[in-house]
């Protein structure tokens, strides 16, 4: 695991990306407030967690169920973890028990056994449908055609909190075929709550690479690593 980089650094690279948020926020006529900022901590130590919280930051996201295990009982006992990696469906009840939301539900079978996990567990759990709008073979996340089916079944799972939709931009195409994919997630957000009648506010969508692209079109969530804690080995 790589070792973490400096407060300061880390200061001045928050600072930067905040500067980023803000400049597109003002060109596309958001409010800065309505786009939160959630750190990736994938490969990096229990303290770039705290270095988040410090920051005044009130989650961060992680990959990993494995390696979420290790480092969140060494995090700040405030903080909120969120799961925004593919989850095998024989980590579900590690995850229900982990986490605070889970971003990347992407079946009917996960739906359920998280519900079963968190019943156990007695909580409520937070998550959102992860889709693959960009068409990417490589990515994880159901088809914009799935989207009916799973949204039922969310909302008959009673322990579980249907928060929003989630995507990730494909890996070839650049910005414009990023772009198409946020565009698409929102449109297929803005479809299913008048379909469904229910509030689906979060828009988990764009990282460090493509946040630009993301606000613009109407994400609510960022999930940035790199341009916080600097490149992965």
């Amino acid at each position: 695991m790589d070792s973490c980089i400096s407060e300061y650094d880390f200061r001045a690279n928050l600072s930067a990306l905040k500067d980023r948020m803000a400049d597109a926020c003002d060109r596309s006529g958001r409010d800065p407030d309505s786009v939160i900022l959630l750190p990736v901590t994938k490969t990096h130590p229990a303290e770039a967690a705290w270095l988040a919280h410090r920051a005044g930051l009130s989650a961060v996201g992680e990959n990993r169920v494995q390696e979420a295990e290790g480092k969140i009982p060494a995090g700040p006992e405030s903080l909120r973890w969120e799961l925004i990696g593919h989850l095998q469906s024989n980590k579900t009840r590690q995850a229900a028990a982990l986490f605070h939301r889970i971003q990347s539900v992407d079946s009917a079978k996960l739906l359920r056994r998280l519900n079963d996990a968190a019943t156990e567990l007695g909580k409520r759990l937070p998550v959102l449908l992860q889709f693959n709008t960009g068409g990417d073979p490589g990515k994880f996340g159901a088809e914009a055609a799935e989207a009916d089916a799973l949204l039922e079944t969310a909302l008959a799972c009673p322990a579980l909190q249907l928060d929003g939709l989630m995507t990730i931009a494909p890996l070839e195409g650049g910005r414009e075929a990023a772009r198409r994919a946020f565009a698409a997630l929102r449109e297929l957000r803005d479809r299913l709550q008048a379909s469904g009648g229910v509030p689906l506010p979060v828009l988990s969508m764009g990282m460090s690479g493509d946040l630009e692209e993301a606000i613009a079109e109407g994400s609510t969530l960022i999930r940035v690593g790199s341009a916080l804690y600097g490149q992965r080995a």
